[in-house]
């Protein structure tokens, strides 16, 4: 499987995981996803080391206990047209990682993407947006072990202005990035943004 580029994997993130039919549907009768405030914004303490790289292992659960999230994880190829493709929309409580990255613990940035919200209401990541600094994350893993995250940063971007070397770019340390959508919200185009958490390994078990 040949490996996409930033810039498509930013794309698809934005178009796929954000069309927001629940929310066109149901607008005047439920409150939209939350949104991280400038506070829980990347400082330059989020770049000191953390734990010591883990082997290659697929991940098959992700773990976010202060929003809740305890959900199983797909691999995520590519489409026939070269895109990033994502978990099927109906299976609200399902995430996917990008299978042709780095596995979460490895050095380098990791990547995990799940929907907002879909038809029928809230998804996996709808409270994304309300997680905090510091928070953790746990990531299970085929060799049976977990890679443990803490948050450094959560940050919502227009589609225009999302930063792809921010975001997917390399990194010398065991980083982890998990992308919903977010931002103002179109009845035309959906969710006009992404809200990306920012995560480093600190510790494994």
């Amino acid at each position: 499987m040949r490996r996409v580029s930033n810039t498509a994997i930013a794309s698809v993130t934005v178009v796929a995981l954000c069309s927001g039919i629940w929310l066109l549907h149901n607008g005047t009768q439920v409150h939209p996803p939350p949104q991280p405030s400038a506070a829980q914004a990347g400082t330059d303490d989020a770049r000191r080391q953390g734990a010591p790289a883990l082997r290659h292992s697929p991940p098959e659960r992700i773990r976010i206990p202060a929003i809740g999230v305890n959900a199983p994880l797909m691999g995520l190829g590519l489409t026939p047209q070269g895109s990033l493709d994502v978990p099927p929309a109906e299976q609200k409580n399902l995430a996917g990682w990008y299978q042709a990255g780095i596995t979460p613990g490895e050095r380098g940035t990791a990547i995990v993407a799940g929907h907002v919200d879909n038809a029928k209401g809230p998804a996996v990541f709808y409270n994304l947006g309300a997680l905090k600094k510091g928070s953790a994350i746990e990531v299970s893993r085929r060799d049976g072990g977990t890679a443990l995250f803490t948050v450094d940063a959560v940050e919502v971007y227009a589609a225009r202005d999302f930063p792809d070397e921010k975001v997917y770019g390399a990194a010398s340390r065991p980083e982890l990035r998990v992308i919903t959508c977010g931002g103002d919200y179109s009845k035309a185009t959906g969710y006009q943004g992404n809200v990306v958490v920012f995560a480093h390994l600190t510790g494994s078990r």
